[in-house]
């Protein structure tokens, strides 16, 4: 018999969901709300690593996630030249075992709707345009209706400004990095079948990821600034005006660069709780606990795993005790800090100008995530 018979998760983003479906699957009844009016996700497109195509893959939405996808095994680092010239190409370690891809990109509401759907079958009660209105540690949640229910367990999965962590009075706010994101999503060129990443020139990173037979998700890092007054037309012409620089396959991308709806600005920002995730009956998970910036792609992972780590030991043991809690604390605290902190210390080899080992740092990262947590 499960630790708990009923569950809250409060968040409908790939934590969420993906703790949503695991516990429903296990017998538990669980509801999961999100103050959004429906499924919806910040961002034009997600780089999959193999950790996170493996949890997917434990879910039951592998197949729809390859399906609407585009997988790759390789990565290339690119010079900020006229040419756009191909330095090297690093073979990726298929991070989620050798029967699964590298990597996978695929544009992120499309992942958002294979979720949500994926949990209401499993049997989870989804309310969106639902937000709770306060909370206590055993559990007890009132709405915004005032409707109020006891939970056995209350998930907190609602992101980087989680509002289950200021209710719980958890002190514990991101912090800028110093970097903001230009994202686009647009049509692929054939010359693009992997992620490319362009160190130097007027941005930090200029990269790309193929999110489809025809569609891409391309991207561009720079100081971060306050770009909140320009009108989505300045958007697109700021973010086209930054890309010019880049050559090689991001002149076919730029070409493709002329509707200003697909083009949005969002600044770097990280967090780590450090310490139990947990306040008696409420539990933080994915961007609620840890954020980081995306330098890694492994920020939709660490949140999956997150879940699944969670799921598993609620579905294993009979009741919730304090050693199930610390044995959640050890297998995700210093694995998620460890993301964390060689995701900001790219950042900050960039920031600085300083020429870091990155292929290094990554393959210590894709060494670590190999594992299952």
């Amino acid at each position: 018999m499960p630790a708990v018979r009923n569950v809250l998760v409060v968040g409908g983003g790939a934590a969420g969901a993906a703790a949503a479906i695991l516990l429903a699957e296990g017998g538990v009844s669980v509801d999961l709300v999100d103050c959004k009016p429906d499924v919806s996700a910040v961002g034009s497109g997600i780089t999959l690593q193999g950790n996170a195509l493996r949890v997917l893959r434990e879910l039951g939405v592998w197949d729809q996630v390859k399906a609407g996808g585009y997988e790759f095994d390789t990565l290339g680092l690119r010079a900020p030249d006229p040419a756009g010239s191909l330095i090297a190409e690093l073979t990726d370690l298929r991070t989620g075992g050798p029967d699964l891809p590298a990597t996978l990109g695929m544009y992120r509401p499309a992942l958002a709707r294979i979720l949500i759907d994926r949990a209401a079958a499993a049997g989870a009660k989804v309310r969106f345009g639902t937000r709770p209105a306060a909370l206590s540690p055993d559990g007890e949640v009132t709405f915004a209706d005032g409707t109020s229910q006891t939970y056995d367990l209350v998930v907190g999965a609602d992101g980087i400004r989680s509002w289950t962590r200021r209710q719980l009075g958890i002190d514990c706010e991101p912090q800028p990095v110093g970097m903001g994101i230009w994202r686009t999503f647009t049509r692929r060129p054939p010359s693009v079948t992997r992620t490319d990443l362009y160190y130097g020139g007027p941005a930090y990173i200029a990269g790309y990821c193929p999110t489809g037979e025809d569609t891409i998700y391309a991207y561009l890092v720079e100081d971060v600034r306050d770009r909140s007054g320009l009108s989505p037309e300045e958007k697109l012409a700021t973010m086209r005006g930054l890309a010019g620089a880049y050559h090689g396959p991001w002149d076919e991308i730029r070409d493709g660069l002329t509707d200003p709806a697909t083009v949005n600005y969002t600044a770097f920002e990280s967090h780590v709780l450090d310490g139990p995730w947990n306040r008696g009956r409420v539990v933080l998970i994915g961007d609620a606990a840890h954020s980081c910036p995306p330098t890694l792609a492994q920020g939709a992972a660490q949140a999956l795993e997150d879940a699944a780590v969670l799921a598993g030991l609620l579905l294993r043991d009979s009741e919730v005790t304090d050693s199930l809690w610390q044995e959640f604390t050890a297998r995700r605290l210093e694995r998620a800090k460890t993301v964390v902190e060689a995701s900001l210390q790219l950042a900050r080899w960039l920031l600085a100008h300083e020429r870091g080992d990155v292929p290094g740092l990554m393959g210590r990262i894709a060494h670590l995530v190999a594992t299952p947590a």
